[in-house]
């Protein structure tokens, strides 16, 4: 009897308990006087680690156990075993970078943009106040490199020094992104090209992707052109997943998320889809998009209204296009330096899988 082919949402999910294992492993949920230690040496005076779980710990998993995909640091072991890596379970505390890189992104993210939920639930900083919330996705950059900095895989200097470097130089990319976005979604810059969208993609959700991908390639002792490449296949995973979101949070799917019906219309983001329609309309509805997006509505009718506009030029379709073009370009670049198997296949159908998914 033929086994049953496993699909990428069943590799996601059997991925996700591993890699919520490792985190706590990683990072306690109660923080005690010897985890102080080993992290940050002897004190000089006294640790309070009671404090430290009510301020680091608590926050910080509340927002990792509402769930999510995992899927950068699942992107990162499957780059790892396409490479060629042959020991997963020896990379596996590498899986916090890119998870706790993420949220803590998130976190601050929902501050800047004020948001009310994430994954259905409110946010940290309304649920912990906004300088706890701030501290604690600042930390999430930071932890990380515990592993680095205590050298805790026992690597060698050559490749503790590249992951540094990754990991320095990506983190902020994500903050140059984040500030492109920022400064667009309060309507104080006109005329926004494609291309500085697709950059701001690139450095805002691509580069949390691009270091899964170089991340897992740079453990799989790749050569450093094939890091390269494969770095530029991730970058374009996270731009999908950027436009993917991005179109969900139109269509109606992503509001099953808790995300909020057509929160990116609220926060008055320059998404592809309304950079698309702004180039095809005539000048009234220009102008009366610019409006509804610099007004930030709560109310459904004026983001409906918004909505439809996107929807009688084709933005929608356009955006699928674009996403599905920068992934197939992308992967043809890397297609020919990937020893042949289940793990490039399975790489393949992730890609497929960041631009057709539905939630």
């Amino acid at each position: 009897m033929k086994e049953k082919k496993e699909s990428v949402e069943e590799y996601l999910l059997a991925n996700t308990e591993k890699i919520n294992k490792e985190m706590e492993k990683f990072f306690p949920r109660k923080i005690t006087g010897e985890w102080i230690k080993a992290a940050a040496g002897k004190p000089s005076f006294s640790y309070d680690p009671e404090t430290l779980t009510k301020a680091l710990s608590e926050p910080i998993y509340n927002l990792l156990e509402r769930g999510g995909k995992r899927w950068r640091p699942s992107l990162m072991l499957m780059v790892y075993e396409a490479v060629g890596g042959k020991n997963t379970k020896k990379i596996m505390p590498f899986v916090v970078m890119p998870e706790f890189a993420h949220n803590g992104s998130i976190m601050v993210d929902d501050i800047e943009d004020d948001s009310e939920l994430r994954r259905g639930k409110p946010c940290t900083h309304k649920i912990f106040g906004v300088d706890i919330a701030i501290n604690a996705g600042n930390t999430l950059y930071f932890l990380p490199l515990i592993l680095l900095y205590k050298n805790l895989m026992k690597l060698n200097y050559e490749k503790r020094t590249k992951i540094y470097d990754l990991f320095a130089g990506e983190l902020l990319k994500l903050s140059f992104g984040q500030g492109t976005d920022i400064y667009w979604h309060q309507g104080k810059k006109k005329d926004i090209s494609e291309g500085q969208y697709l950059q701001m993609c690139a450095f805002k959700t691509g580069t949390l992707a691009r270091l899964s991908a170089k991340l897992g390639a740079i453990l799989a002792d790749a050569k450093q052109e094939q890091v390269e490449k494969i770095g530029r296949f991730g970058e374009s995973i996270g731009v999908a997943f950027q436009i993917q979101d991005d179109i969900l949070n139109l269509t109606g799917e992503e509001f099953q998320k808790g995300k909020g019906i057509g929160e990116d219309i609220h926060e008055g983001k320059r998404t592809l889809m309304v950079l698309y329609t702004l180039s095809k309309a005539n000048e009234k509805e220009k102008k009366r998009l610019v409006e509804i997006l610099n007004s930030h509505p709560s109310d459904e009718k004026t983001i409906r209204e918004a909505i439809e506009l996107m929807e009688k030029y084709k933005a929608i379709d356009y955006a699928r296009e674009k996403a599905e073009e920068l992934v197939q370009k992308s992967w043809s670049e890397i297609e020919k330096i990937l020893p042949e198997g289940k793990a490039k296949e399975r790489l393949k159908e992730f890609a497929e899988f960041a631009i057709k998914r539905k939630v």
